[in-house]
């Protein structure tokens, strides 16, 4: 189980890794974008970290709606509305819930991954942070289906994210400011896949802690 406080701990987390990382998720898109996602998601992940303590007696269904609000409200370009629509449908399958089991994170990413694709109009191949996120989601789901432990699917998952972000360099960007440059987006990495492989690496990390 997953109780809130771990979940309180994973954001904040996460929030001192894109922090840590915002120069290099910068220079990504530097390369193939607008050379904003790091400075944005930094920007966002810090008003999210400020606004953690107020989210501490709340369940985690509400924890994610206030990230989801921080992000979309701080955050500039794509990322914001993506992200922000990931953890608030991430949030709607955990409303008053106070721990997950392995099966409900699953969902929650489920969800998560679901509302990226309807937002961004995209799908697995794209070169986006769905590359990241969609094998992620399915090694994590293939890993609790076969009785595997939530560390050890999550483990699985970051791996599959990790393969997804090397992948995200073979292929032609055909979504946002990437596609404008056809050809020329081969041999670059996506930065969003990036950011998300982050994510799932902190919580991997902070979960290890126990």
């Amino acid at each position: 189980m997953i109780d809130a406080k771990k979940i309180l701990e994973i954001i904040s987390a996460i929030a001192k890794k894109i922090e840590a990382e915002k120069n290099f998720l910068t220079q990504l898109d530097n390369e193939i974008g607008d050379g904003d996602h790091g400075i944005n998601l930094a920007r966002g992940f810090k008003s999210v970290e400020e606004k953690l303590p107020s989210l501490a007696d709340k369940d985690i269904g509400a924890i994610f709606k206030g990230v989801s609000m921080q992000l979309v409200s701080t955050v500039g370009g794509a990322s914001g509305p993506l992200y922000g629509t990931a953890f608030m449908k991430a949030g709607n399958v955990c409303k008053g819930k106070m721990e997950l089991t392995a099966e409900e994170f699953v969902a929650a990413i489920e969800a998560a991954v679901n509302g990226v694709k309807m937002r961004g109009k995209a799908v697995e191949g794209e070169k986006t942070m769905l590359d990241a996120l969609c094998p992620a989601y399915k090694a994590i789901k293939a890993g609790i289906d076969c009785g595997k432990n939530l560390i050890d699917a999550l483990n699985d998952g970051v791996d599959a994210a990790a393969a997804g972000v090397e992948y995200t360099k073979t292929i032609i960007a055909t979504k946002g400011r990437a596609s404008y440059l056809g050809e020329r987006s081969i041999g670059h990495q996506d930065p969003g896949a990036t950011s998300s492989l982050f994510m799932l690496q902190t919580a991997l990390e902070v979960l290890r802690r126990e």
